[in-house]
């Protein structure tokens, strides 16, 4: 179990990889995005991605699994005021492998719950050839080891 006390600043975090199908795509795009782009090859070849593509939520989503699987999963997760600065910087095709990481960029203690502390994080999203396609500044809450010195 990860606490608080177990994300220093500087720490990357892996997150891994996932392999996204076409498939996948246009069944995210009917129930959440359903723009042309995401959904039919011809009017995604007509866009300015040049062929059918992901919606940036759901690379953000694919994203969100690897780090619920790598970290969250494994944390004293208390949840997360949001995110900053998101951006969609590539589009993510059929057949792309996206990976992701996470570097922590701030650490500190709660000025008002002494059980947590917040975690401000550089969220890294890159295709298969190492190009970047999303990043993302996030906020987290975790829950202090519960063997720490209160004092």
């Amino acid at each position: 179990m990860k606490y608080f006390e177990d994300f220093e600043v500087g720490q990357v975090i892996e997150l891994g990889s996932r392999r996204i199908s076409e498939p996948e795509i246009i069944a995210f795009a009917r129930e959440y995005d359903p723009q042309p782009f995401h959904l039919d090859h011809e009017k995604g070849k007509a866009s300015l991605f040049g062929g059918l593509a992901a919606s940036g939520w759901h690379t953000g989503s694919l994203m969100m699994r690897m780090f619920v699987d790598t970290v969250l999963n494994n944390a004293d997760s208390m949840g997360s005021p949001g995110v900053d600065d998101l951006r969609w910087l590539r589009p993510v095709f059929p057949g792309d492998t996206s990976s992701a990481r996470t570097t922590i960029l701030e650490s500190r203690l709660s000025k008002s719950r002494p059980n947590m502390g917040i975690i401000r994080h550089r969220w890294e999203g890159f295709n298969q050839d190492g190009v970047p396609v999303l990043s993302m500044v996030a906020t987290n809450f975790f829950g202090r080891r519960p063997d720490r010195n209160n004092s």
